[in-house]
């Protein structure tokens, strides 16, 4: 990746979220939000694509990468909302709006910001891209082994097992999986290059226990039948989804094309759930494009002023 600088971002609670800006001062910011296991490297393609030309700014949630872990209760949709808000009151001018741009659990986190913060969003947000991610419903639309639609409490079983183990906890002996085999079949699709696979097991194994058993017993425990609500996210709003995402399928980013309020496209890609990396051409093609259509305007606005 490019050379980048660092800052502390001190979160509500008094977490040290750990975040890096790209890219040149002056530039239009583009704000990348990290998915669950992950860490700011995970966005490498895009960082160094858009850095080019763009100011990026990304940062590790908590209990993940460089960040700080918080108490046991400090794990939420409501903390990660939080952590976004102060990274971007911390990295932005006052007026300043940016591109915000999530992948997975980073989506879930722009929308629970969105409906958190539904004041702010036109202040900071000029438009969101949300890629393979989900605003609920997870555990019972992991696509692991095939449970007649009937047999739904074995679906809801099966996939809350999957999540526990994606994040470390002691299963029974029957559903116990190595974590690189676990990576493999969830987080790529099957003929994702070798080192996407690398790197996803590498950010899996390097995130804590700590941050890894909080956020999935967040993710088990807030994402059920209800979602979580878009009508206050009304910036143009891009969805990428991915046909063989097993963790966030297809499905799911078809939903958020429907209940999003303003959004400008659905992108369905080959490959599967970590699309930033499987498929980084085609993403940073359709982040510069998304970036392009909302920055031209202000950039027109200083040139005049």
């Amino acid at each position: 990746m490019p050379p980048s600088r660092t800052l502390s971002v001190r979160a509500a609670d008094g977490t040290a979220l750990h975040a890096e800006v790209f890219g040149p001062p002056d530039g239009y910011p583009i704000v990348l939000t990290h998915g669950f296991v992950c860490a700011i490297r995970a966005w490498a393609y895009q960082i160094a694509d858009l850095a080019t030309d763009y100011r990026v700014i990304a940062f590790d949630h908590r209990g993940h990468g460089q960040s700080g872990i918080p108490r046991r209760s400090g794990y939420s949709l409501k903390h990660l909302a939080s952590d976004l808000d102060s990274v971007l009151e911390a990295t932005l001018a006052p007026h300043e709006r940016a591109l915000l741009a999530g992948h997975s659990m980073g989506g879930m986190t722009i929308a629970a910001w969105s409906d958190r913060y539904g004041h702010k969003v036109h202040r900071r947000a000029d438009a969101v891209a949300l890629l393979n991610t989900t605003t609920g419903d997870l555990v019972r639309k992991v696509h692991f082994l095939r449970v007649p639609r009937g047999l739904s409490p074995v679906r809801v079983l099966a996939g809350r097992s999957l999540v526990n183990a994606f994040g470390g906890f002691p299963l029974p002996n029957l559903v116990r999986i190595p974590s690189r085999y676990l990576v493999e079949m969830l987080a790529v699709g099957a003929d994702a290059d070798p080192s996407v696979t690398n790197l996803i097991h590498e950010l899996f194994a390097q995130t804590s226990p700590a941050g890894r058993g909080g956020c999935a017993r967040m993710l088990v425990d807030e994402l059920g039948p209800r979602h979580l609500n878009l009508a206050r996210l009304t910036v143009p709003t891009l969805v990428i989804g991915s046909e063989r995402d097993r963790l966030t399928p297809l499905s799911q980013s078809r939903r958020i094309a429907l209940t999003a309020p303003n959004v400008v496209g659905l992108v369905e890609l080959p490959g599967g759930h970590c699309s930033m990396l499987e498929q980084h051409r085609e993403v940073n093609r359709q982040l510069r494009a998304l970036a392009e259509s909302v920055s031209q305007p202000e950039r027109i606005r200083r040139i005049s002023s």
